[in-house]
């Protein structure tokens, strides 16, 4: 439920020729501080190392942030081997990379900087004691996804059992049921994720999982914002990358949660207008990875053809940051 003082819908009336629409803007939203750190990071070594700073991946998922970072200097890249200049350094983005990875550039001489998020990093040492301690480990989250390819690499190949479904719970043979242990990704569905755990629990019961709950911080409060919203809404944008996990999780989110349309869009020149023709209310919220001037922009293209009045939903408060690595830090002091 939305907060007692909100204001009401407005209606469909006609002011300027325009028809009026209530804009919920929820908070929290967009960046979130693994992101930022990471962004920081590729700008403190630009300025400390100068052109060019090879960055293995997008260092988050955002084109419009890769770009303007690229303008920079910062050069992006899939593999090391694509590097031809090894006196540059290379960062890892924040989705965290493969133990494999750093071994490479270790061979190859590269001096490279860590930007994995730090609550990707601890999904790693999870993963990691529980090998130790002779647990069978099980990672609930989304193949191919660069922060699952990065945590199984933490381990021999086969150590680690990838489920992506409810489906996949129920199915699961694991060769030792009574030493199990469990993982997450960290920009998961909160709910999906839920009822994948409740069913690997009720199967064995022994099982252990992290003491902290692995989905991020960033990520739960971004769709319990959307959920306090998306039922008031005749439609909800979220404003993120196709190939953002937490972003995609929100139109989900919104849709499971009441609002009859939400669409996921990069930028405000691929609204689809045919969408939020007579629309009255309309949810506005940006994954994690979504600068705020995306934001702004959909909601400067959405006042080109409504009376908007914008109203915002806060249902969190964050106020969380990473340190940046030593090496950085000392610039930046």
């Amino acid at each position: 439920m939305l907060p007692k003082n909100t204001i009401p819908k407005t209606d469909s009336r006609l002011k300027d020729g325009k028809p009026s629409l209530r804009l919920i803007l929820t908070a929290p939203r967009g960046f979130c501080a693994g992101v930022d750190r990471a962004i920081q990071i590729v700008e403190l070594a630009l300025k400390k190392y100068g052109k060019p700073v090879y960055v293995r991946h997008e260092i988050v998922h955002n084109r419009y942030v890769v770009d303007c970072l690229r303008t920079k200097g910062a050069v992006f890249i899939e593999e090391l081997d694509e590097i031809t200049d090894h006196t540059a350094p290379v960062i890892f983005s924040a989705h965290g990379v493969a133990k494999s990875v750093p071994l490479d550039a270790d061979k190859r001489n590269m001096f490279y900087l860590d930007a994995t998020c730090p609550l990707v990093s601890k999904v790693h040492r999870e993963a990691e004691r529980h090998h130790k301690n002779g647990e069978e480990i099980i990672l609930i989250g989304h193949a191919g996804h660069p922060e699952v390819i990065g945590t199984m690499g933490q381990l021999p190949d086969t150590t680690i059992h990838l489920i992506e479904t409810v489906q996949d719970a129920r199915g699961l043979q694991p060769d030792r049921p009574d030493t199990l242990a469990y993982i997450t990704q960290t920009t998961l569905s909160v709910d999906d994720t839920k009822d994948m755990i409740d069913i690997l629990k009720q199967r064995f019961p022994k099982i252990k999982g992290p003491n902290k709950e692995d989905i991020c911080y960033a990520t739960t409060n971004r769709q319990m914002a959307v959920k306090a919203v998306a039922p008031q809404c005749d439609a909800l944008i979220v404003v993120g990358a196709p190939n953002s996990s937490n972003s995609k999780r929100l139109v989900e989110v919104a849709s499971r949660s009441g609002c009859p349309k939400s669409v996921l869009l990069e930028r405000a020149g691929d609204i689809d207008w045919t969408d939020f023709e007579g629309i009255t209310t309309l949810g506005l919220t940006a994954g994690a990875s979504a600068p705020q001037i995306l934001v702004d922009e959909i909601i400067e293209a959405f006042g080109t053809r409504f009376n908007v009045t914008v109203d915002s939903v806060t249902t969190a408060i964050e106020n969380i940051s990473f340190k940046l690595p030593a090496i950085l830090r000392e610039e930046d002091d």
